[in-house]
């Protein structure tokens, strides 16, 4: 199981997402360009020492990340969606795809994906965020695919 973001733009929410990555054992894909210098010391204080323990990969662009990871399963987390995070069945190689925070993915990425979920919300609100929300759509993810760390 993977994480990917797709352009991020906070620093501090990949670095959260980088020790999300770390404690449960999901690798993290960086589709760039990203909306911060990489050595930048927000990424490393939200990750602390636990960047050390997770596998992240940098992608030029969506073309060379699909490329890489080809042919796993993408499953892109939108607002847009309609089926339920918690109702759709996840694959153990799946790849969880996440927007950037300010405006998500072009619909030419969002086609590409194989599937849209949404994560369920109160309707006032916009949207959760980046973190949070890949630690929810982790967490059920590796739930169903028995892939929680053992305690």
């Amino acid at each position: 199981m993977r994480i990917a973001l797709y352009e991020p733009e906070i620093a501090g929410n990949v670095g959260a997402v980088l020790r999300l990555g770390a404690c449960l054992g999901a690798a993290v894909d960086l589709i760039e360009p990203l909306g911060f210098v990489w050595d930048d010391a927000r990424v490393r204080r939200a990750a602390m020492d636990y960047i050390d323990h997770v596998h992240i990969t940098r992608h030029a662009d969506f073309a060379a990340f699909q490329a890489a990871v080809a042919p796993a399963r993408l499953i892109l987390f939108t607002t847009k969606a309609q089926q339920s995070a918690y109702d759709f069945q996840y694959l153990p190689g799946d790849i969880l795809l996440f927007g950037k925070e300010s405006a998500g993915v072009p619909i030419t990425v969002a086609e590409r994906c194989d599937a849209r979920v949404r994560l369920p919300m109160r309707a006032e609100v916009r949207s959760m965020n980046l973190a949070m929300s890949a630690a929810l759509a982790l967490g059920e993810a590796l739930r169903q695919t028995g892939g929680l760390p053992p305690q």
